[in-house]
């Protein structure tokens, strides 16, 4: 394959793509600033396109692209006028986070929604986070979301980052197909007051079982920070609080796990319903 060099990061060079790629998958900050992320993987590659996200540039190796798929999707993005870079598979193997490389990634740009063009509908949920300590339960959550009829996730603040690479590792191309939003407390609040949407807590003190609760309108599922649960000002948003019940000396679960949990739960009801 040969490369044409169409873009400024083309003509900078190889290394100089590395270095770009390294800052996307280290540096929070610069990914927040310019807004982009960094994919590895034919299965990535075709769930951003195929989700409308944009592909700014592509790196590979063409010594690492054994399958056939893998090369035509870059000769079709060249086509399409994608940069491209042909790095060697030793470079290739220094950006790689599997142990066995790819040969194949892309510099994308994050999508997020709006919080006023949000509107949940009969038989759909979203889910409400503050603080996720893990990104793997964040990568977790966003796959189990898309499992169950999720629409995305609503993060209250700054402090998650669902295009951290450890995320997106752990969502196994998921959030390709989950809308994103940010915003605030009063944001979110103000947000509730205009939905026919029920705001549903998980907290060990909820009065219901989540299995005994009818989830029949659209849903806003807060799920609290791993060792702390739901917030004071999750709790006051929340119209019911349901509890995952157990046996034993367990007294919590993972996060991934408990959010997992309920978003089945909600699934079934919402999928009763509209069965019903």
């Amino acid at each position: 394959m040969a490369d044409v060099n169409i873009s400024n990061i083309e003509q900078l060079g190889a290394e100089t793509a590395l270095i770009e790629i390294d800052k996307l998958q280290r540096n929070r900050a610069y990914r927040d600033t310019c807004g982009k992320f960094y994919i590895e993987g034919v299965r990535n590659f075709i769930r951003a396109a195929d989700n409308g996200f944009d592909i700014s540039s592509i790196t590979y190796s063409e010594k690492l692209l054994t399958a056939p798929l893998a090369r035509k999707l870059v000769r079709n993005r060249r086509r399409l006028g994608t940069p491209t870079i042909n790095i060697t598979p030793e470079q290739f193997r220094r950006i790689s986070s599997t142990e066995r490389a790819s040969g194949i990634g892309a510099i994308v740009r994050q999508q997020w929604s709006n919080l006023k063009e949000i509107s949940p509908q009969a038989g759909s949920y979203w889910v409400a986070l503050e603080t996720v300590r893990s990104p793997g339960n964040l990568g977790t959550l966003i796959r189990t979301s898309e499992a169950f009829g999720g629409a995305g996730f609503i993060f209250i603040g700054n402090k998650i980052d669902p295009f951290d690479p450890d995320v997106v590792r752990a969502s196994m191309s998921s959030l390709f197909n989950q809308k994103f939003v940010r915003t605030s407390y009063r944001g979110i609040g103000h947000w509730l007051q205009h939905q026919n949407c029920m705001a549903i807590g998980a907290s060990p003190d909820g009065s219901v079982d989540l299995h005994n609760f009818n989830y029949n309108q659209p849903t806003l599922l807060f799920l609290g920070e791993e060792r702390q649960g739901l917030t004071q000002q999750q709790r006051e948003l929340c119209q019911h609080l349901v509890r995952i019940p157990m046996t034993g000396t367990v007294n919590s679960l993972n996060l991934a796990v408990a959010g997992s949990l309920i978003m089945y739960e909600v699934y079934r009801s919402q999928k009763l319903c509209v069965e019903l």
